[in-house]
């Protein structure tokens, strides 16, 4: 929820001389916290949702076949695509 806040590079966060977070599960503090406005952004949320809607409508939620082993058709639609 901190402006700071990325995942994609070291100690999940750009602001250099921020200690790094290890407990991100227990409560801790941050100097250099600053607020994210998009953290509860829901025009992302409903964007993220959709296009999860989608795919599961394309190929399925996700199911690929019963404790047997057994496939479903889900796939079905992804290789009608390919004809």
């Amino acid at each position: 929820m901190c402006v700071f806040f990325d995942s994609g590079v070291a100690e999940q966060c750009r602001e250099d001389d921020a200690e790094e977070v290890k407990n991100k599960e227990g409560a801790n503090f941050c100097d250099y916290f600053r607020p994210n406005h998009r953290a509860h952004d829901l025009t992302y949320a409903g964007a993220e949702s959709r296009a999860r809607a989608e795919l599961d409508a394309l190929f399925g939620a996700g199911n690929d076949g019963d404790e047997n082993g057994n496939e479903d058709d889900s796939g079905a639609a992804a290789e009608d695509l390919f004809r």
